[in-house]
């Protein structure tokens, strides 16, 4: 939700002068000349050293700054003339010093930052001359022309000017805001390409949800309504044997009704395998109560260690939650390992899941055992999947996924 801007609602009188458009126009010009020195000495810096081992490094910092200026810029703009402007999207997370000078450089609001402050020095020039220029140089001439200076057609210019500046002064002083609101939506904002990402990753977080929340109610349904009728029919089937005991002409039909409590049995587990398939029961208390209910099940010792004092979303668990019962299923069908381990902890914003294992080695994705579908299990949550798996033995998978969606 936006500010609300000069004009909406009650139409302000045309000549009253806000005080955040006199506050900007006094503080733009020692600002904006600030920001395009800034500008100038870090595409300088980086420019004459870029043939050096620090050029380029100094010219990353150069641009991660002037996205922190423009965010303090946007704020600025939010504050004094009630423009609210939206955050472009975070910087790529960087995995090393090369990763994080790349990114920076191509950091596309890095540059737009960058652009807005060499551009708002001339705005803020007009700002200035039309804010408080005009109004100064009205009251001068009213005063020069008081003072009884000649010749007289020049008193007569400078009576004419005083109005004349004092009612143009509220409207260029606006025109120019106006402009100084557009410079910085347009600069300071995310781009287009950004706002269809955020439209796209919200659309996806919804349908992830709802589909997270359908399986849930399909779970209880089928908990409580299914399950709960087979139940009552094997209980009925089971009242049924015990009152045909001890009738020796009824052995065929005792022999039926023991053959369909069998069946019933059979059905009652299958339908608690697929329950504890589509929602397990364990994440009903959050990845920390069902990893070690997991661990215990897994066909080799399992050592586990969890510090994740924040508990994700409940897509997030569930999705982390199966891609460690196929990795310990792959550890023990696959692997001959004896041991495996699962570490689990909060990087960041980044829940992160290390399963290894002291077996045979030699694992890689799309080679059959179900990595392959981990991988695009993670990626559905923006997660990813990292292998090593030499031949000379041992596995080591690593899971990172967002901790919210």
């Amino acid at each position: 939700m936006t500010a609300p801007r000069p004009g909406d609602g009650v139409r302000e009188q045309w000549w009253r002068i806000r005080p955040g458009a006199v506050a900007m126009a006094l503080t733009g010009p020692p600002l904006s000349l600030l920001g395009a020195a800034y500008v100038a000495a870090v595409l300088y810096a980086g420019g004459l050293l870029s043939l050096t081992l620090i050029g380029l490094p100094l010219l990353a910092v150069g641009l991660r700054g002037a996205r922190h200026l423009g965010r303090a810029h946007a704020r600025l703009v939010r504050a004094l003339l009630g423009e609210v402007v939206a955050a472009p999207a975070p910087p790529v997370a960087a995995g090393g010093p090369v990763r994080w000078v790349r990114g920076a450089l191509t950091d596309v609001s890095a540059w737009r930052g960058m652009l807005y402050l060499l551009l708002r020095l001339p705005v803020d020039l007009l700002a200035f001359v039309a804010t408080v220029g005009l109004p100064v140089f009205g009251v001068w001439s009213a005063v020069w022309a008081l003072a009884g200076a000649e010749p007289a057609w020049l008193v007569a210019a400078a009576v004419a000017c005083c109005p004349a500046a004092l009612a143009l002064t509220p409207v260029a002083s606006r025109a120019v805001m106006d402009l100084h609101r557009l410079l910085a939506r347009t600069l300071l904002g995310p781009t287009d390409s950004q706002l269809r990402v955020r439209t796209l990753e919200r659309a996806r977080s919804t349908a992830l949800t709802e589909s997270d929340r359908s399986l849930r109610q399909f779970e209880r349904d089928l908990h409580d309504g299914t399950q709960a009728q087979l139940v009552a029919i094997a209980m009925t089937l089971s009242l049924t044997a015990d009152a045909l005991d001890g009738a020796p002409h009824l052995d065929r039909p005792r022999a039926l009704v023991a053959r369909a409590r069998t069946q019933t049995d059979a059905a009652i587990a299958e339908l608690r395998r697929l329950i504890d398939g589509i929602s397990p029961a364990a994440l009903d208390r959050g990845l920390l109560d069902a990893l070690p209910r997991l661990t215990e099940q897994a066909g080799v010792p399992v050592t586990l260690t969890v510090d994740v004092p924040e508990r994700p979303d409940p897509v997030i668990e569930r999705v982390a939650y199966f891609c460690v019962a196929e990795l310990l299923t792959n550890v023990s069908k696959h692997s001959g390992a004896t041991r495996a381990s699962v570490d689990a902890d909060l990087v960041g914003k980044q829940l992160r899941i290390t399963v290894a294992d002291n077996g045979a080695g030699g694992a890689r994705i799309g080679a059959g055992s179900g990595l392959l579908g981990l991988r695009e299990r993670l990626a559905a949550v923006d997660g990813t999947l990292r292998l090593d798996s030499p031949p000379s033995g041992s596995t080591t998978a690593v899971l990172e996924l967002p901790v919210r969606i």
